[in-house]
């Protein structure tokens, strides 16, 4: 019986250098908005192999990089509205139900619309 075994490290595997200098140039002001497929396309044109594309996926990913790397648009935060209704008429509510007819397959849509002061249907 032998001792603990040692953690495999496949010969392929970067070193931790190499993964740093991957993801300073994925970090970069050049490619901060871009897929690591256009950076390692961009990096291939002009001679420079890092590693593949999977690989900058995956370094992403450990560090909790492998969302949308593009600027998103920020927008103002919206309230729901509240409806405030202080006399029946005021303010109507509706919904659409879907009831079951009497052979399989057909259906009947139930259009229902409410007063939202008196809770009553509206004829």
């Amino acid at each position: 019986m032998q001792g603990p075994r040692r953690p495999f490290h496949h010969p392929a595997e970067l070193s931790d250098d190499e993964r740093e200098q991957v993801l300073a140039v994925l970090d970069s002001a050049r490619f901060a908005d871009k897929s690591p497929g256009q950076v390692w396309a961009i990096l291939l044109d002009e001679g420079v192999y890092l590693c593949s594309q999977a690989t900058m996926y995956r370094l992403l990913r450990e560090r909790g990089q492998s969302g949308e790397r593009r600027a998103q648009a920020v927008r103002p935060p919206t309230s729901k509205p509240e409806l405030e209704a202080d006399r029946p008429d005021l303010v109507w509510s509706w919904d659409i139900t879907k009831l079951k007819g009497p052979v399989r397959g057909v259906y009947y849509l139930l259009y229902v619309i409410i007063d939202i002061f008196s809770r009553k249907v509206i004829h």
